[in-house]
């Protein structure tokens, strides 16, 4: 590691930060400066004292952030039961905090989903619908397309008789930058099966998740 003599303080130089600490991911030094030139072009100093360590923060921050794409959301509905004591109404799960990042701004999006479908044969534990929520919202994404990938992985790998998703959330490129209008929020939804054709079957699940 080298060091720099600054008004008697002796620093550090960003770019040997080539080992990471016990237990942390290694982060590649391309990557780091790659993010030290981004705080550039924001117009700060990567080598003042405060950012130093930013860029690897930063990167594994990113890391954790966009986990989904190492991640199979099928998977968490693998198992399935089929002693359900008859059960054939409504599953719902219902308000289900998420997080995940805009594929155009890289800007955060923060909200809720509300996940239905009717069992035909089986159903799963009621934390799977969370898991595949989770694992294609830690990924940058659109809303609308989010919506999308998490009723179809229900309807693909449940075969169920209706699927409903509808999420509600807002946007930090919306509401952080441009036109800078917080407290807007956006509702997106896809139905299937019965959900989509029975004008009843709609109206109950929507009315269930509070819409």
């Amino acid at each position: 590691m080298s060091f720099t003599a600054d008004h008697g303080h002796i620093h550090a130089s960003a770019h040997d930060h080539d080992e990471a600490p016990k237990g942390k991911l290694p982060v590649p030094q391309d990557v780091q400066e790659a993010i030290r030139t981004l705080i550039r072009w924001s117009g700060d100093d990567p080598e003042r004292e405060g950012l130093l360590d930013t860029p690897a923060r930063v990167a594994r921050a990113w890391k954790e952030y966009c986990q989904g794409y190492d991640e199979d959301p099928a998977q968490h509905l693998a198992r399935q039961f089929e002693e359900v004591g008859g059960y054939n109404e409504i599953v719902l799960l219902k308000d289900i905090p998420f997080q995940s990042h805009c594929e155009h701004h890289m800007a955060p999006i923060t909200g809720k989903a509300s996940i239905a479908y009717l069992p035909r044969h089986s159903v799963v534990g009621i934390s799977k619908l969370a898991r595949v929520l989770h694992a294609y919202a830690r990924r940058l994404q659109i809303q609308e397309r989010l919506t999308a990938q998490v009723a179809q992985c229900i309807w693909d790998n449940l075969n169920p008789h209706g699927v409903a998703v509808v999420i509600e959330a807002q946007h930090g490129c919306m509401t952080g930058r441009g036109v800078r209008t917080p407290g807007v929020g956006m509702v997106t939804s896809r139905l299937y099966g019965t959900f989509l054709s029975d004008p009843r079957s709609r109206k109950e699940v929507l009315s269930l998740m509070g819409y």
